[in-house]
Parts: structure tokens; C-alpha cells; sequence
């Protein structure tokens, strides 16, 4: 009785619930934070990266997967030429608060770097990442209000079911654009505080010191 036929080169498979292809590029692909399988059954490679014995992409594209010898196959994520640039790990990106609370921000993430995203993904600003110094007396809603644009830094990627995490803890990042309660943009007149022009309200803030390069409106 014949062995099973072993997929040609073009042939799509399904490897550990997501599409697999060699040199095939394929419309539908992994998307990051996406679990791909354990690192017992492959090798983490481009475009990928591994936590709690685990592999996950960090990019949406072509899964492909290269078996050499009796080693474990690498499974890489190669960007589709067409996919839209996603925020990585250590770049700095421009979102708009979404929500508060004594917690965290919630924010949805519109530019990487000065490109705009496609479409816009969540983040999170945690308490305790929004400065460098005195974590501990943060207070979410002196930081940032709904609304606001802010500049952050992503410093990890979550997973499919989270969203990215993001700091402020830098002198450069922070809230750059902010209305007042009565609709006018506001300036900032110190590293914490911003003020209304029209009425000459200040309102707690986490300040940036923008770099114009990154200032989106």
C-alpha cells in the first residue's frame, strides 16, 4: 500500500492552526501576536519571536516554513509587499486617547513614526509606564484625557487577544496636541501642564517635547 503523497512545493498545508506555505505567498497569512506553535516543534525565525515555549508572529504576512536535514523546520513570516507597515517593538508612534482610567489609558495608534497606518490598532498605557521617575505618584488622569494626541513608544507587541503596550517615559513622548474644555487646542507652558489660550485654564498633562518630525495633528 502506497505512503501518503507529500505536498508539492505550491500546495497549501495547515501547520499548528495557521496557513502554511514554502516560497508560496499567500493573501492570508498570520497577523501579530498570532501563536504559531511550540518552539518543540520548529525554530523561531524572521518575522517571528517566542515566549513561554511558544512561537508568534510579529508581522501580518506569508507564513513559510524550511526543513534542512533532521533538524526542526524555522518557521519564518515573510511581509507581503502589500501588507501596511505595523508598530514594532521600540518605535515611536502617534495615537489618540480613547478612554482613562486610575490604571491606564486606552488609545488607538495612528501613525508609525510620520506614515499613517492603514487602519488603527489599540494600546495601552499602563501607570506605571507613563514616566521615568516617581512611577509610584502617577496619576493617570494629570497625564492624559480622551481625546488628546499622544506620542509613545511601543515596548511590547501582547498577543492576538491584547494590545500593544506603550510608554511615555521619556522626555520626547507624551501628549502633544490637547483641547480644553472649551474646544481650543492648548499650549504647553511646563513638562506637566497645559493652557487654555482663550480662557487661560491650565490642565494637568504628561507634556512631550515634541520632535516636529513625529508632531501629527
Amino acid at each position: 500500500m502506497p505512503g501518503p503523497r507529500r505536498p508539492t512545493g505550491s500546495a497549501r498545508a495547515r501547520y499548528a492552526g495557521s496557513t502554511v506555505c514554502s516560497g508560496l505567498q499567500l493573501p492570508a497569512g498570520p497577523t501579530p501576536g498570532e501563536r504559531l506553535c511550540s518552539t518543540e516543534e520548529a525554530t523561531a525565525g524572521s518575522g517571528t519571536y517566542t515566549r513561554h515555549g511558544f512561537i508568534f508572529s510579529s508581522l501580518a504576512g506569508c507564513l513559510e516554513k524550511k526543513t534542512e536535514d533532521n533538524e526542526l523546520p524555522v518557521v519564518s513570516v515573510v511581509r507581503d509587499s502589500e501588507s501596511q507597515l505595523l508598530p514594532n517593538v521600540g518605535a515611536v508612534v502617534t495615537c489618540k486617547v480613547c478612554s482613562i482610567n486610575s490604571r491606564f489609558a486606552k488609545v488607538h495608534i495612528l501613525y508609525v513614526g510620520s506614515t499613517p497606518l492603514k487602519s488603527t490598532f489599540r494600546g495601552t498605557i499602563r501607570r506605571e509606564d507613563i514616566r521615568a521617575t516617581e512611577r509610584d505618584k502617577v496619576e493617570v488622569y494629570k497625564s492624559f484625557r480622551p481625546s488628546d494626541i499622544v506620542l509613545a513608544k511601543v515596548i511590547s507587541l501582547g498577543d492576538a487577544q491584547s494590545n500593544y503596550l506603550l510608554s511615555t517615559a521619556e522626555n520626547e513622548l507624551g501628549v502633544v496636541v490637547a483641547r480644553s474644555e472649551a474646544g481650543v487646542p492648548m499650549v504647553p507652558i511646563s513638562w506637566c501642564e497645559m493652557q487654555c489660550p482663550r480662557t487661560h485654564t491650565k490642565e494637568f498633562r504628561k507634556v512631550a517635547r515634541v520632535q516636529p518630525q513625529f508632531l501629527q495633528t
